[in-house]
C-alpha cells in the first residue's frame, strides 16, 4: 500500500505527503526532546508524555485493526520503557545507587570549578 501512494514522489514529496496524512487524520505530534537546554526532569516528563501520547494511540488503533499481535507487542514495550522513567520514589535501590553517585559527581565538579574560579584570582598573585 504505501508503494502505491509514494511512488513517483521525490523524498520531499513523500514527506510532505506523510505530514498531510498525519495533520488530516489528527495524529499529534509527540513532545520535543531535541532542546539542549532541558533538565533531566523536563526530558524525562517529555519522554513520559510522549510514551503516553503513543500508548493511546495504539491502543486505538488496536480496536481499528485486525493486526492485534503486533499492536499489543508494542503496548507492552512502552509500557516497559514508561516503567524504566518513572519519578524516582519507584526507583530500585540499585537505581537510586546510580542516581545518587551521579548526581554528587555533578555536584563535587560543579563546587570544584566554582573552587578554582574563586582561588585564581589569588594565584596568579603569588606567580607574579
Amino acid at each position: 500500500m504505501e508503494g502505491c501512494c509514494l511512488q513517483g514522489l521525490g523524498l520531499s514529496g513523500a514527506a510532505e505527503h506523510l505530514e498531510y496524512w498525519l495533520s488530516d487524520l489528527g495524529i499529534p505530534a509527540p513532545p520535543v526532546l531535541k532542546s539542549e537546554g532541558l533538565s533531566m526532569d523536563v526530558r524525562l516528563s517529555r519522554i513520559v508524555a510522549g510514551l503516553e501520547l503513543h500508548r493511546g494511540l495504539l491502543q486505538d488503533l488496536r480496536q481499528l485493526s485486525s493486526s492485534t499481535e503486533e499492536l499489543s507487542l508494542l503496548l507492552a514495550d512502552i509500557t516497559d520503557l514508561s516503567a524504566q522513567v518513572l519519578p524516582s520514589d519507584s526507583l530500585t535501590s540499585v537505581d537510586q545507587v546510580q542516581v545518587a553517585i551521579h548526581l554528587s559527581l555533578q555536584q563535587l565538579r560543579s563546587f570544584t570549578q566554582d573552587v578554582l574560579r574563586s582561588l585564581k584570582p589569588n594565584y596568579k598573585m603569588y606567580i607574579t
